[in-house]
């Protein structure tokens, strides 16, 4: 018998990691939130760095950026996160727009402004929005796309420190970020707006996290409806948006970033929540039921018609219903799937869906990652169905007015039903008031030099407009005749990806983090869904599966398109002493542009989460 003290059992060692050197940071626009400093990656040296590239119209990064707030705050001395602005929008390449988003979405780190997409095709990114970690030596450790991946980069956050602790290559201390100085001015980037009983106009005041009432000449303020602070309670919202008026008076409010609904008495002050948990909404979740049980994913307008409240239910791409009567919320329209698909509703596809106004038996619907134009209208026996009338796809938008068939918009968010029966449409990103005219079917221009327009109310014969950016609300007399605009057409920045004819090898990289593993407790833990724009691209592949590759086979008579890859995957906590282990949904949606060229290659990998070997 052995009576020596059993030896120490020894720390595991560090995963070995890929060593990818990570490549300068450069961006046209320069930087911002550094107090006017240049960074470069020697001075991050020492620190764990977290770089998010997005851009502003996507809902999926502005998702992120809630996700990294806690690790943010977290890791604040050894955590540098950069935001890597790299636009989708020719309107997002703009620096002055660039500066607005990072005040209107409280980013609290330094960003880089590119709006060549110089870092983004350094780095291989090819979706929004990515993340890329890299270690205080200045490798690249780890790239996800998508959402839901904040708790595996919190882990691998803490190895790094722990590693290089240990190696004496860890910095600590105060990041680099400066504060820019706060302005004040009475609203601060404004959602939407109403007109209330009393005459008096209701907004969404998004970036204060209130609601405002002003007076009837839109610009005297009334009262302020909670905190101001960023919350959940009976006093508090997190960037509302939509507002929409019940028969009995009172107001929805879509309160985004909550993933709520919320209705505010104006006769008492008093908010309550009617729909949502506070959660957002994930695939594999509910998608009916009571309304204060089903999560919900950034609810950004709200509409009543059809005797329910609609919701233009942006972050999954659908509409959805809430049923005041019943107290029950389900989706009415959208497969989740991210796109411009008419027809029945139950298989429409919609991008962003983020202004909605009822008229008679039409529901419009400003679809603004498509830069579309949409409606919902009764089909047979109780049916809904989806039908655009102006607006093509993802990649394809400008300013053009003339036929509705050939009309460009740029990222509308906002649609105001018309006396005339017409529509106005918030040409955000084009800074112009839009009209639309389904008796003519013809799209023209009523006013220019607006500043991001978000929504529109009629009051009396004049229109008023939320002037986003201007932090205002706009008062305009309805034109009789339109605005002349030089027309112009535009597509994404992102370069073609070149494959090669016949056979192309799609892979999603997906590595579980550390500690986890494949959820296949109740069948398949991944899923993976391709189509393309135009339908013929593929002549073999489309459809979905359960594996994350797949052979696609290219159709030699088309030369270009877009490839729409939908995956997801399911992890769970690897500890087989845990009966209930904690489970995570990493997803992304891609529409990679691809050019079929004789020098093209025959693999497309996309990075879901890991480094691509």
């Amino acid at each position: 018998m052995n009576d020596a003290a059993p030896a120490p059992t020894p720390a595991p060692a560090p995963r070995k990691r890929a060593r990818v050197r990570a490549p300068e940071l450069i961006g046209k626009g320069g930087w911002l939130n550094t107090g006017g400093k240049e960074l470069t990656l020697a001075d991050l040296r020492g620190r764990v760095v977290l770089l998010d590239f997005w851009t502003f119209c996507c809902i999926n990064c502005l998702h992120v950026l809630d996700e990294l707030r806690e690790l943010e705050e977290k890791h604040r001395d050894t955590v540098v996160i950069i935001g890597v602005h790299s636009p989708k929008f020719v309107h997002e390449a703009e620096h002055a727009a660039v500066v607005d988003a990072v005040e209107r979405y409280e980013v609290h780190h330094p960003v880089l402004d590119d709006p060549e997409l110089a870092t983004w095709k350094q780095y291989a990114v090819r979706a929004w929005p990515t993340l890329v970690v890299i270690d205080p030596e200045g490798y690249v450790v780890a790239q996800h796309a998508g959402e839901g991946h904040a708790h595996a980069i919190a882990r691998l956050v803490e190895e790094l420190e722990a590693e290089h602790e240990a190696k004496g290559t860890l910095r600590r201390g105060d990041g680099p970020y400066v504060a820019p100085e706060p302005v004040a001015t009475d609203l601060r980037f404004p959602g939407k707006a109403l007109v209330l009983p009393s005459g008096n106009l209701l907004v969404s005041d998004s970036t204060r996290h209130q609601l405002v009432e002003l007076d009837a000449d839109g610009e005297s303020v009334v009262r302020r409806i909670g905190s101001g602070a960023r919350g959940f309670g009976p006093d508090a919202f997190s960037e509302p948006q939509g507002l929409a008026l019940l028969p009995d008076g009172r107001v929805v409010v879509a309160d985004t970033v909550n993933h709520a609904l919320r209705v505010f008495d104006p006769a008492t002050g008093a908010v309550e929540t009617v729909a949502g948990t506070g959660r957002q909404w994930w695939q594999g979740s509910p998608t009916s039921g009571p309304a204060l049980e089903v999560d919900l994913s950034s609810p950004w307008d709200v509409a009543w018609w059809q005797g329910r409240v609609w919701i233009a239910m942006a972050g999954v791409h659908q509409l959805w219903t809430w049923d005041p009567e019943a107290g029950t919320v389900e989706v009415a329209a959208g497969t989740t799937n991210e796109g411009l698909v008419d027809g029945p509703a139950a298989e429409a596809w919609f991008a962003q869906p983020s202004g909605l106004a009822a008229a008679g038996d039409r529901l419009w619907v400003a679809d603004s990652e498509t830069s579309a134009l949409r409606y919902v209208e009764r089909e047979g026996e109780g049916g809904y169905a989806v039908r655009s009338a102006v607006g093509t796809g993802l990649f394809d938008f400008g300013h053009r007015d003339g036929d509705a068939d050939q009309a460009l918009l740029q990222h509308p968010l906002g649609v105001t039903a018309l006396p005339d029966g017409s529509v106005a449409v918030c040409d955000t990103y084009n800074h112009a008031l839009r009209r639309y005219d389904p008796a003519t079917g013809r799209v023209s221009t009523l006013a220019t030099d607006l500043r991001e327009p978000s929504d529109a109310v009629l009051v009396g014969e004049d229109i008023v407009v939320v002037e986003s950016a201007r932090h205002r609300l706009t008062r305009l007399r309805l034109p009789e005749e339109a605005v002349r605009v030089d027309a112009v057409a535009h597509r994404t920045q992102r370069a073609a990806t070149e494959v090669a004819p016949g056979t192309l090898r799609l892979d999603v990289v997906f590595q579980a983090p550390a500690g986890q593993k494949l959820d296949t407790r109740y069948g398949p833990s991944t899923r993976l869904l391709v189509s393309s724009t135009p339908p013929e691209l593929l002549a073999q592949g489309e459809g979905a599966g359960i594996d994350l590759f797949r052979d696609l086979v290219l159709n030699p008579d088309v030369t270009e398109g877009v490839l729409h890859v939908s995956a997801m995957a399911a992890s769970c906590d690897d500890d087989p002493a845990n009966e209930y282990p904690a489970c995570h949904v990493h997803q992304q949606d891609w529409g990679v542009p691809v050019a079929v060229t004789a020098a093209g290659a025959s693999r497309l990998p996309l990075v879901l989460a890991g480094l691509d070997a």
